[in-house]
């Protein structure tokens, strides 16, 4: 995009596309209450009830929100509902009551304690500072009758700048309204970034230099590199917005099944959570479902689930896509993602910690009864059954669990987000029948940099040349032991990085539903020869600007 501007920014890009429009900055919530009235002992019963009542209110209303969409949004909304009836949290707030303090105050204290647990841990822990503040805001509000903090709707079509957005503020968001998002904060992972995704909007995280922009101003904004112009020619921008409104609506057009532009296939297959998520996909142009997050259904479960009940919510899934590839992840436990029965509390460094595959050295049964249930649903679901294990890290445990899936029938694959597997990645494929890399962590752990953290967001980019490297390598082993090597990251979803993926030999893509159409719009306009030139491109970059020009010069042209 070469257009005149009397000011350009940058961040971090998030979801490509462009959007010309006024700023409309996101109001933040006011600070929360440091002093209040002392409430006397004999009220304090009462004004711990009052408490409750409004942390219930809150919790109910987030809870309506999440069964009001479906996807990763619903996910994120149902554990900042959960963060308002945390017992730790409302112990922590009546104690303060007990000793006087007022509601809102006692909220304000609570929550702060927490919110300074949550950053000394670090990575995804930290990432949840931003919801668990969003929810204290909601509940003091509630408790002072005072209007429910978030974006205000607007009359017209605007650009949204913020400091950070909780969770519950962006699931709600109109696409026809705004017309696109940059925040200050956040980083390409971050909760905002992927419900943006989800939602289309385009989006641009960690622009430091954004509060230079004021209400109302016109700005030019380029989700796909990063770019924000300040005051730019109008007539060029209006002009740049439209080509990029006509290419959406050409994806929104587009019906697969998805091939290069000269015939080559590739199977683009959808990330789901849920029986709601599954229906959602099976009426899209997935092929399949490429990641079925399991441990999503039991963030609020206090105790593991019976092999029956787990049974059911399988055999739900699978039911939308009777004929069809589905590949389900087991319990991803740990980190940001806590399932009560199958996670270690308070760890210090939690992204490193006990999650994924590595809970099952707490107590292996968890494990067995899931790949039971999985196994049983399985029996009925006439397409093919994938299960793969996440943070795999060692040759022996990926020997384990192919050993256990197999014996239940069922195709074993394993998450390649460790780097230990990827350098290591010729030995572990003979170890299992597929991989499928997770971009998000694979990069975390790569760049050694913590997802959530705004200042490093730059790092977290998989368009990082070492990254890409990496992936390069995992797919290479894969062609040459006719092994299936999946992608099921968020970048997956970005329709160049797709393109580079599929060059450089990986033979699926998972994704949001919403993604699907503009990467399979994407690949039908480049052949397969572009897409081996572009992947090889890449990886002479030397950051992950010059590594997306050098891809958009050959996929663009």
């Amino acid at each position: 995009m070469d257009i005149a501007s009397a000011r350009t920014l940058y961040g971090t890009p998030v979801v490509a596309g462009i959007a010309y429009g006024p700023v409309a900055w996101a109001q933040p919530a006011p600070e929360p209450p440091s002093e209040g009235p002392e409430i006397a002992p004999e009220d304090r019963d009462g004004e711990k009830e009052r408490f409750a009542a409004c942390a219930d209110t809150v919790s109910t209303r987030l809870r309506g929100r999440s069964e009001a969409t479906v996807g990763t949004a619903s996910d994120i909304l149902a554990v900042a509902a959960q963060f308002a009836k945390d017992k730790g949290w409302r112990k922590a707030v009546n104690k303060h009551i007990d000793a006087g303090v007022s509601a809102p105050v006692a909220a304000a204290r609570a929550t702060e304690m927490f919110a300074d647990m949550f950053r000394a841990q670090g990575g995804l822990m930290a990432e949840r500072v931003t919801d668990l503040l969003d929810m204290r805001n909601r509940v003091i509000a509630e408790l002072e009758g005072l209007p429910e903090p978030g974006i205000p709707t607007p009359e017209s079509p605007v650009v949204l700048l913020a400091e950070d957005l909780a969770p519950a503020d962006t699931a709600g968001l109109d696409p026809s309204l705004i017309r696109a998002i940059v925040t200050r904060l956040g980083g390409p992972t971050s909760h905002t970034s992927i419900i943006a995704r989800q939602l289309g909007i385009p989006c641009i995280v960690a622009a430091r230099e954004i509060g230079e922009v004021t209400d109302e101003q016109m700005i030019l904004v380029d989700g796909g590199d990063g770019r924000i112009d300040a005051d730019p020619d109008p007539a060029a921008a209006e002009e740049a917005a439209s080509a990029d409104e006509r290419a959406r609506e050409e994806a929104k057009a587009w019906t697969g099944p998805a091939q290069t532009a000269d015939g080559e296939p590739v199977q683009l297959l959808a990330n789901v959570q849920d029986e709601a998520g599954a229906k959602r996909a099976a009426a899209s142009q997935a092929q399949g479902i490429g990641l079925f997050r399991t441990e999503l259904s039991y963030l609020n479960a206090t105790t593991e689930p019976p092999v029956t009940e787990q049974t059911e919510l399988y055999r739900s899934v699978f039911g939308s896509f009777p004929d069809s590839k589905i590949v389900v992840r087991t319990l991803d436990a740990g980190s940001d993602k806590p399932v009560a029965f199958a996670s270690v509390p308070d760890e210090d460094n939690p992204a490193l910690g006990v999650r994924g595959l590595r809970t099952s050295g707490i107590d292996q049964g968890i494990l067995l009864r899931q790949l039971d249930a999985i196994a049983q649903a399985a029996r009925e679901h006439d397409g093919p059954t994938w299960i793969m294990a996440p943070m795999v890290a060692t040759i022996s445990e990926a020997r384990w669990f192919a050993q256990l899936a197999h014996e239940r029938d069922l195709t074993a694959g394993i998450m390649i987000e460790v780097p230990a597997a990827a350098i290591l990645i010729d030995r572990f494929l003979d170890e299992v029948d597929f991989v499928s890399i997770g971009t998000n962590d694979l990069t975390q752990y790569v760049m050694a940099a913590d997802r959530g953290n705004p200042n490093l967001a730059t790092y977290t980019d998989t368009w990082q040349p070492a990254v890409l490297s990496l992936i390069s390598r995992i797919a290479a082993s894969g062609v040459t032991k006719e092994t299936p090597v999946g992608v099921c990251g968020e970048a997956a979803a970005d329709p160049l990085l797709a393109c580079v993926f599929v060059g450089m030999g990986v033979t699926s893509l998972s994704m949001a539903v919403s993604a699907i159409p503009y990467v399979g719009s994407k690949l039908a306009k480049v052949t397969k020869e572009q897409c081996e030139q572009a992947a090889k491109a890449v990886l002479g970059a030397q950051d992950p600007g010059e590594a997306r020009i050098l891809a958009a010069s050959i996929l663009d042209q």
